[in-house]
């Protein structure tokens, strides 16, 4: 065989570059254990030797695939319906690509994540909008990979990343209470960090429940209650259109609330389009407050009142830390802040 169709190795690039093999191995699998300047220079000879790593073959050495998964609670064309997960997934990306990593979105498959955790060729992974159950955990700990949890609050034994749903709930149905309103219509999520496990039934959000939590909590403090004549809470998915199909009657009726208080941004897109359709002006005829904080509220009008999370925040720090469990190294919990951005769409209660 001639010399111009032998296959380059890794022993030709350690020659040229006068480095050792191990660190060939290194600028490709693991560059943060050498320097910029080195990996550099096995990178250029690899690129002037024309040399293209055999993914199988670096998987089989390294017993890495390269690629972390996002284990999602709903098929992809569900889970994408909520513009706050496009913010995590960015954050998640950016380190990806710092990092030279695959991300893999893991999708539950024929409706179960067990099969999905199972089958999912990956070296670590990030679950958003999931609270996995005993089984979930037992494979994943099973097949040792590391993981951690995007809004996993209270679950025992991962590292979480998040912020304080109850306070933050707190401070914002405190903000529209203070504006005078006492007729108001919460807008929950039903299906917002579910479990997807070999059931029907799932388990209730722990995420919804700390942030009802927070709305009880300034009600409470008021003398007020939820569940009356005057304030009810109404679940609905994750999407604009089961929002409009849940608060279109609301608004239609005789008994129209002053205020909703939507506890993701997504429904408070989905009022809009009611309000818009139904031509009720915000804030004037009703107010309007969201959580989520995405891009999109700020580009309405009026400009939405929100309680801003940090998605790209949320992403980026899932995807370092999963990253760092991956080296080996020690994790902690992470709570980020959370801010409450008056917008113009709530207003003071009209006395009229």
């Amino acid at each position: 065989m001639s010399n111009a169709a032998r296959r380059i190795t890794i022993k030709d690039i350690a020659e040229k570059a006068q480095v050792s093999k191990a660190t060939v191995s290194f600028a490709f699998n693991a560059p943060w254990k050498i320097s910029e300047e080195t990996r550099n220079r096995v990178l250029q000879v690899a690129e002037e030797l024309d040399f293209i790593p055999d993914p199988l073959a670096r998987t089989l050495a390294t017993k890495r695939v390269g690629a972390i998964g996002l284990l999602l609670p709903d098929p992809i064309q569900e889970a994408f319906k909520n513009p706050y997960m496009f913010e995590v997934l960015q954050g998640i990306g950016t380190v990806c690509h710092g990092e030279d990593l695959s991300l893999t979105i893991l999708p539950p498959v024929k409706g179960l994540l067990s099969h999905t955790v199972r089958t999912a060729l990956v070296d670590g992974i990030i679950t958003i909008g999931i609270e996995p159950d005993n089984e979930i955990l037992s494979l994943i700990r099973k097949r040792q990979i590391p993981f951690v949890t995007v809004d996993g609050a209270g679950l025992v034994g991962s590292v979480n990343v998040g912020i304080d749903d109850e306070q933050a709930a707190y401070k914002l149905m405190s903000y529209v209470l203070d504006m005078g309103h006492r007729t108001i219509s919460i807008i929950s999520l039903k299906n917002l960090h579910q479990v997807l496990v070999d059931s029907p039934d799932g388990i209730r959000s722990r995420i919804i429940e700390l942030r009802l939590q927070g709305v009880n909590r300034a009600l409470e403090e008021r003398g007020l209650s939820k569940d009356t004549g005057q304030i009810r809470v109404y679940p609905v998915d994750a999407s604009i259109e089961s929002t409009v199909a849940t608060v279109g009657p609301l608004l239609s009726g005789p008994d129209r609330p002053t205020a909703v208080l939507c506890l993701s941004d997504v429904a408070a897109l989905g009022v809009y389009q009611v309000c818009r359709e139904a031509r009720i002006a915000i804030p004037q005829e009703l107010s309007v407050a969201g959580f989520d904080g995405i891009f999109f509220g700020k580009l309405l009008d009026p400009p939405l009142t929100t309680l801003s999370q940090p998605g790209y925040e949320k992403g980026q720090a899932a995807a370092s830390l999963v990253v760092n469990l991956m080296r080996g190294l020690p994790c902690s919990d992470m709570v980020l802040p959370a801010e409450l951005h008056i917008g113009a769409s709530v207003a003071p209660r009209s006395l009229d």
